[in-house]
């Protein structure tokens, strides 16, 4: 990939990749969203309530992602801006987070798939 459509080079995802499943074994699934929420918080542009390419650029060292391009910001952004208004919402980054992980998409995968079945055995499934 190139220019605007670069998202994170292999190692840089494999990097940041490493700490959400951490995280998520460490507090929990309702931990773990708590703190991708104030990872938004920090991010976030305060007037408008969303991340905007200035305000990623300006915060990125809180997520450890200073040395990312501006290429690969904007792919990031590009990547997660389900609605296509140019900024993140907090439930497209919470989104983005995930699927920037594949392990830990797999445990959600587990979580859900769990989840299921217990809803099933209440119905005599």
């Amino acid at each position: 990939m190139a220019g605007a459509d670069m998202v994170l080079t292999a190692d840089k995802r494999a990097d940041f990749e490493d700490l959400l499943p951490v995280l998520a074994n460490k507090l929990g699934g309702e931990g773990l969203i708590n703190e991708l929420c104030n990872g938004f918080q920090l991010l976030m542009d305060k007037d408008r309530g969303v991340i905007t390419m200035e305000s990623l650029k300006k915060n990125a060292a809180f997520l450890g992602l200073q040395d990312l391009s501006e290429d690969e910001l904007v792919g990031m952004v590009k990547e997660g801006d389900l609605d296509r208004d140019g900024a993140l919402n907090q439930m497209e980054f919470c989104v983005l987070m995930f699927r920037l992980s594949p392990e830990l998409m797999q445990e959600s995968r587990f979580w859900l798939e769990e989840a299921l079945e217990e809803e099933l055995k209440g119905y005599g499934f």
